[in-house]
């Protein structure tokens, strides 16, 4: 399996960039904002996001990446570290990759207005990056987010949830960043309206592909990989594709569900009723199939170093096991 790192290689330097600007832009003036800077940047992350967007300048542009691409790639992390700062507050998750979350850390209050002031000062360098078309991607993606968030909220223990909800829910949380960031990267390399499609089509694939796979891992990964205990989306109500698709295999899994697992024992027997059942199967066709679309979008890209990265990115997505 191609490991994450090699797979950035083109990008590698500009990554290890990127890391140490955030330090330095989110902590310049403020101590413990520094402090929360560093333990987020220094998270051991993937920076999957800001790669995207750097593979795709690299690949779309004739030149090197410019420095506008840079401070795109750097705003798509932001807004992606301000999203888990404040999810992890309203899940109440005391880990994050293994370490501990930011508020756990440093209490609700600086949490909050840590994940406030990284949406705030994304927004700033966006608006300095001078492109209306750009501002407009990625404010719709802050939009999304909060969106997303509010679905998931409200569907808790919901098994009435239809597939296509969790996949738009999906599309808000985790996709809208990928494939908007990825489309901005063309339009700062002056693609044609064609190629920015496609490179948003892409975008929005992976992220699809991914957190599917992510919700997969919630029931197949170990508490050790994850960073937090297996299981934690569905005890939390949050129902994601593998519990949907045993939902319609075992209709005792409804009972559990819509009692909200009160009962002891009634988590571990709905975990084994999934498991038993062809929801992880399903969700890892759903997912493949993501991924095989992504990659088509992209086909039509000149060859290079980077379009291969891309490529081999969505075979990464789906061997991923953390």
């Amino acid at each position: 399996m191609t490991s994450v790192t090699s797979l950035f290689a083109p990008v590698d330097a500009d990554l290890c960039q990127l890391t140490e600007n955030l330090k330095q832009l989110v902590g310049a003036r403020h101590p413990i904002l520094y402090a929360a800077a560093e333990h987020l940047f220094g998270a051991g992350g993937k920076r999957l996001r800001p790669a995207i967007v750097l593979l795709i300048s690299k690949a779309t542009s004739a030149a090197d990446i410019t420095p506008r691409h840079r401070r795109l790639a750097e705003i798509t992390e932001m807004i992606h570290t301000a999203s888990l700062v404040h999810d992890d507050v309203v899940d109440e998750s005391e880990l994050r990759r293994g370490v501990p979350t930011v508020h756990s850390s440093f209490g609700n209050r600086v949490a909050v207005l840590a994940g406030d002031f990284l949406f705030a000062q994304s927004s700033w360098y966006l608006a300095n990056l001078d492109n209306l078309e750009v501002v407009k991607l990625l404010s719709q993606v802050i939009m999304d987010l909060a969106e997303g968030e509010i679905q998931q909220g409200l569907n808790r223990f919901d098994t009435g949830l239809t597939l296509e909800a969790y996949l738009e829910k999906s599309y808000y949380k985790t996709a809208s960043l990928i494939a908007n960031s990825a489309k901005a990267a063309g339009v700062l390399s002056d693609s044609s309206s064609e190629t920015c499609r496609n490179l948003y089509s892409y975008g929005r694939h992976i992220g699809l592909a991914f957190q599917i796979v992510d919700d997969l891992l919630d029931f197949t990964g170990s508490a050790d990989a994850l960073g937090k205990p297996a299981g934690s989306d569905l005890r939390s109500g949050n129902l994601t594709a593998p519990a949907l698709y045993a939902l319609e295999e075992k209709p005792y899994l409804e009972v559990l569900i819509e009692r909200e697992f009160a009962q002891e024992g009634d988590l571990k027997q709905a975990l084994a009723l999934i498991e038993d059942s062809k929801g992880l199967e399903r969700s890892r066709e759903l997912a493949t199939h993501h991924a095989q679309l992504a990659v088509q979008h992209i086909s039509s890209l000149p060859p290079s170093e980077s379009r291969q990265a891309l490529i081999q990115l969505a075979e990464y997505v789906l061997s991923r096991s953390h």
